[in-house]
């Protein structure tokens, strides 16, 4: 059995993206605040995204419990490949609403963030399909996890979040024009 803290896999994240960060500025020799702020925005989003995916919601003692590895439950994966089947199996609907509405809020940043940050992704489909490619990432690094599931609802609920977000930062690109132009 191994054990990923939630100390661990945030501080995994910071590390990746300070060589990103690093390497992207060894690349272009370039520094730029808005850019780095973004950057660090879009860290936060994934930090987000990580403790609400990878770590239970529950605490003991006020500890975020840990993502745990046991090599002899990994398999059978467990898998839902049907959408909306397993969207409504929730013990109470409060666990479904957060289900389904948390699923789909975390992803409305990347959804804002993603065309700003990286222009050749600018671009419904590109930001889109970013936003899909994470997701099923995500999906697909639960996959060994007992403690975790890989759903299609997720996939589509987290894709759908990011075309939110990506429609919000349209909606206000198409205000701040239209303001510019009077």
């Amino acid at each position: 059995m191994i054990e990923f803290s939630f100390l661990f896999t945030e501080s995994a994240i910071i590390f990746g993206w300070f060589l990103f960060r690093i390497a992207a500025y060894i690349k272009h020799k370039h520094f730029s605040w808005k850019r780095e702020i973004l950057q660090l925005l879009f860290l936060v989003n994934l930090m987000v995204i990580d403790r609400m995916v990878f770590h239970p919601m529950a605490t003991e003692n006020g500890r975020v419990l840990p993502l745990v590895l046991e090599t002899a439950a990994i398999w059978p994966f467990r898998v839902n490949l049907m959408p909306i089947t397993n969207l409504f199996d929730y013990e109470s609907k409060r666990d479904m609403f957060l289900n389904i509405i948390g699923n789909f809020a975390m992803f409305i940043p990347t959804g804002i963030m993603t065309p700003l940050i990286y222009k050749n992704l600018d671009g419904l489909k590109k930001t889109v399909s970013t936003g899909f490619a994470i997701s099923l990432t995500i999906e697909i690094i639960q996959l060994p996890f007992a403690s975790r599931a890989s759903d299609v609802d997720d996939l589509i609920l987290n894709t759908a979040g990011c075309l939110a977000g990506f429609g919000i930062l349209s909606l206000i690109r198409l205000v701040k024009r239209s303001i510019i132009k009077e």
